[in-house]
């Protein structure tokens, strides 16, 4: 396959820039609180609409491109604050993903454990199921998306970690599908990483869905691989979004309103105010470190792939670390706000 055509995908990038910037559209700043984060200044939001580019050439065959039509509509609606209310947002998801389900098959009868192995046998409960599973991954993906480069980067190694799988992409034949989407995840990210673009809602939520549809499809065709395998590679937008529920319940908050409590938030407050670094340094330090943790323990389940129990304790600990780090970083949080 040539892939001479990707060195356009820098001067696509910028034009797509330009053009939304001169117009004023699809900018990052649109009133709300949270987006002061890292930037006071607007940042295009392109990342979605390059990845819906791709999307068109690449999955047009893998995948019926109307989904993702209607998954990129939604996520631009809710960037432009024109769909605002989340529920609808998941509402509209969550049909939109359930006929993807059914129409591509994409769910199987035996993820390991018998309870939901006898559940799955009824074929409107696996719809469900997994129509549930993808939706956990699409707004858990928007949840971690509040640094430069975490969850470009978070999936580009998903994806490079697959890549060098030879048993996953030559017997499926997508080597020359995965190395396209990873060529295009570089240049997000290198453009990401300088505060150029960001993914926006449309972004996440293109990744999310096509990342893990991609995944359970895998898990489909190349059955003796563990299916905790895959959860253990999706593990931390999913825990994400369940952390921040339980979160925001305790402390009586909304589960819908965004907030800058998530764990990348108080990693990156903790580094930037403990070293003499720039805002987008301590940024992308941040989104470093966190997947530097994650690629550690996905090449030891990538080298057990067939091992459920040990794709259970791999997860099993991130959820540990996870949990752990939180609790001193809120503590730290915490302790330094009241002493000023």
């Amino acid at each position: 396959m040539n892939f001479s055509y990707l060195l356009i995908i820098p001067l696509l990038i910028i034009s797509i820039n330009f053009i939304l910037n001169k117009n004023n559209f699809l900018q990052s700043l649109t009133g709300d609180k949270h987006q002061l984060f890292i930037e006071k200044n607007n940042v295009p939001l392109s990342g979605g609409v390059i990845l819906f580019i791709f999307s068109i050439f690449f999955f047009i065959e893998k995948m019926d491109f109307f989904y993702f039509l209607i998954i990129f509509l939604i996520g631009i609606l809710s960037d432009i604050k024109i769909l605002k209310s989340a529920k609808i947002r998941f509402l509209l998801q969550g049909i939109t993903i359930f006929f993807l389900v059914v129409n591509f098959d994409l769910y199987v009868n035996d993820i390991r454990v018998p309870l939901i192995n006898y559940l799955l046998e009824h074929t409107i409960f696996s719809y469900i199921f997994f129509t549930f599973c993808l939706l956990i991954v699409t707004n858990g993906t928007n949840f971690i998306d509040g640094l430069n480069g975490l969850v470009i980067n978070y999936y580009l190694l998903i994806l490079i970690l697959i890549f060098n799988m030879e048993v996953i992409t030559e017997t499926m034949n997508i080597r020359e599908l995965i190395l396209s989407y990873i060529i295009i995840l570089i240049y997000l990210l290198l453009f990401n990483f300088l505060n150029k673009l960001y993914l926006g809602d449309s972004g996440s939520y293109l990744l999310g869905v096509s990342i893990g549809s991609l995944l359970i499809f895998i898990y489909k065709e190349i059955s003796f691989i563990s299916p905790f395998f895959v959860v253990l590679l999706l593990w931390y937008p999913c825990f994400e979004n369940l952390f921040s529920i339980i979160r925001k319940k305790r402390f009586n908050l909304s589960p819908l309103n965004a907030d800058n409590k998530h764990l990348h938030h108080l990693l990156f407050h903790y580094i930037n105010s403990n070293h003499n670094f720039t805002k987008i340094f301590s940024n992308n330090v941040s989104s470093v470190l966190i997947n530097l943790v994650n690629v550690i323990f996905f090449v030891i389940g990538a080298n057990h792939v067939n091992n459920s129990l040990i794709q259970i304790i791999l997860i099993f600990s991130l959820i540990l670390i996870y949990i752990s780090t939180y609790l001193i970083l809120f503590k730290y949080r915490y302790k330094k706000f009241f002493n000023h």
